[in-house]
């Protein structure tokens, strides 16, 4: 029987022409390793008369990624970075996510890092790194 635990939850990634193998994230940080923001697939307009009309409209995904401040996945995410500014072009990733306690797998096609923390927060301990991913398109299906 499957349980809501999110410790064995995987995300793998990999970028076109730097990591073209899946890698494996790891290191998330305690309370907030992955999740995504809410989605808006229809648009709507009240008219002036008062009746509302609205229709569907494409959208991205939104996934927000936490690590931990010595996260060996950390390289990942700065090799991202650093290559994208080096050559000043987006790099573009794939992936998925698989989470056993909701049987539920998640197919991530054409991502884009578009933000990311250069280093950690020092305070008592260096604090977690957050990365955001926009992806065109997260399809879910069945483990």
């Amino acid at each position: 029987m499957s349980t809501l635990t999110a410790a064995n939850s995987t995300l793998a990634l990999s970028i076109q022409g730097l990591y073209d193998t899946p890698q494996i994230i790891q290191g998330y940080a305690t309370d907030d390793a992955f999740a995504t923001d809410d989605v808006q697939p229809v648009e709507v307009q009240m008219g002036v008369d008062g009746l509302l009309s609205g229709g569907f409209v494409p959208y991205p995904t939104v996934l927000n990624i936490t690590l931990q401040a010595d996260s060996p996945s950390l390289q990942f995410f700065e090799d991202w970075l650093t290559f994208q500014e080096a050559d000043r072009e987006a790099y573009i990733g794939d992936g998925y996510i698989a989470i056993p306690g909701t049987g539920m797998k998640y197919d991530l096609t054409r991502a884009f890092l578009t933000s990311g923390s250069k280093m950690p927060g020092v305070r008592k301990i260096l604090q977690p790194r957050k990365f955001t991913l926009t992806i065109e398109s997260c399809q879910p299906a069945p483990l």
